[in-house]
């Protein structure tokens, strides 16, 4: 079966496979198994072990994954060039000796322009960036690993930014390489999400490390979160090939966690620099409202004397009128108290008893005092009688009662 084999195929062979199993043992001999799987319904259709010896896949990975971003790694589609071996132990295998990474390439953009295609038929491919980045970033939620060198010079930038500007920053631990990547990733946003009121922006930083390893940011569950994440996203996770998944549906994408450090400063500076334009603006507004105030001011200042003596005049007319007409007034009133006056002086020259004497009338006395009533008087009493032109003394000899009718 060996002869047949190797005499069978004895040429290397071009082969479309996905990797289900990579193994490295000591010795850096590199077992992997291929298979095939039904566009349909996923299910296997075929399956191969295969071998890249130590001393090619010592040169093989690092082309790959250089070349590719991604690592070799179990779930990837390849496209080898094989050698056909059967052993009498092992039994076939496909023994590596060449690899496209042209071929893992355009899988991998396939794949991520079907996340964002299904996002986007799912209506949230941009709704992270759809929200609006707060003008003061100060309170900062960062997911990345501690210990990552990003992270450091991150946190270094902020806290000594030169204009002195405060930033509050929380790391949210996260594993930034390898299979942990998407759900200690998703765990992290988890635990924002349970404390939004805190924050005003989420950061994802990685920095370092191999492109190899930016796999764990090209999957839909965390494309999808970060998508629909209240807070707005900004990824520095250091690499300078295409976009990640994640970059695509981040609401800011920057190369490195620096840069993503030099973009909060900046937001700071746009906001000082408007407070500073409004600033002068009312600065300027004010100066020349004091301005307009000082005019308007002298304007009244040069005014007050002439409308001063206008007032005056007014003033000493209103006087003179009144004058005029208090004297009229008093003239009036003198002349109608002098005339009630005489009316009434008249009245009593009617009423005194003089004019009643002269009229024929007569005054009788007793002891000075007038006699109204004939009853006071009795046989004997002085009497004394004022007539106008003389008086008369007599004494009452008799009385009579009045006549009762």
């Amino acid at each position: 079966m060996r002869r047949t084999v190797e005499a069978g195929m004895p040429d290397a062979y071009w082969v479309q496979a996905e990797l289900s199993d990579v193994r490295v043992n000591a010795s850096g001999h590199c077992y992997v198994e291929f298979v095939q799987k039904s566009p349909l319904n996923n299910t296997l259709l075929a399956k191969a072990r295969g071998m890249v010896w130590a001393h090619v896949f010592k040169l093989l990975k690092p082309y790959f994954e250089q070349s590719t971003g991604q690592a070799f790694a179990a779930g990837i589609k390849v496209l080898v060039q094989v050698s056909v071996a059967f052993h009498e132990l092992y039994g076939y295998s496909l023994m590596v000796c060449d690899i496209d990474p042209a071929y893992t390439l355009g899988d991998l953009a396939q794949r991520r322009r079907e996340i964002l295609r299904q996002l986007e038929e799912e209506g949230v491919l941009t709704l992270n960036k759809e929200l609006p980045m707060p003008a003061l970033p100060q309170r900062i939620a960062v997911i990345s690993s501690p210990t990552a060198a990003g992270y450091g010079d991150f946190r270094h930038q902020l806290e000594h930014n030169p204009q002195g500007y405060y930033f509050r920053i929380e790391l949210f631990r996260a594993v930034m390489q390898g299979e942990e990547t998407e759900a200690t990733i998703l765990s992290a946003l988890d635990g924002i999400n349970a404390r939004l009121d805190e924050f005003d922006v989420v950061v994802i930083i990685r920095g370092g490390g191999s492109t190899s390893d930016l796999s764990g940011f090209d999957t839909y569950l965390l494309a999808a979160a970060c998508a629909q994440f209240p807070l707005p996203i900004i990824t520095g996770i250091g690499h300078e090939r295409d976009d990640t998944v994640l970059d695509s549906v981040a609401h800011t994408r920057v190369k490195t966690p620096t840069a993503a450090a030099e973009y909060l400063i900046g937001r700071m500076d746009e906001a000082a620099g408007t407070l500073h334009t409004f600033a002068a603006r009312l600065q300027q507004s004010a100066r020349n409202r004091l301005q307009q105030e000082h005019r308007r001011i002298d304007l009244l200042r040069r005014r007050i004397p002439a409308s001063a003596y206008r007032s005056l005049s007014r003033s000493n007319l209103a006087l003179a009128t009144m004058q005029t007409r208090i004297r009229q007034n008093a003239a009036t009133l003198i002349e109608r108290r002098r005339h009630r006056l005489e009316l009434l002086a008249q009245r009593l020259v009617d009423a005194s008893p003089q004019k009643q004497l002269a009229r024929g009338y007569s005054l009788t006395l007793k002891g000075g005092h007038v006699v109204r009533d004939i009853a006071c008087l009795q046989t004997g009493d002085q009497l004394e009688t004022r007539l106008h032109r003389g008086t008369i003394r007599s004494i009452v000899a008799q009385t009579e009662n009045p006549i009762k009718h």
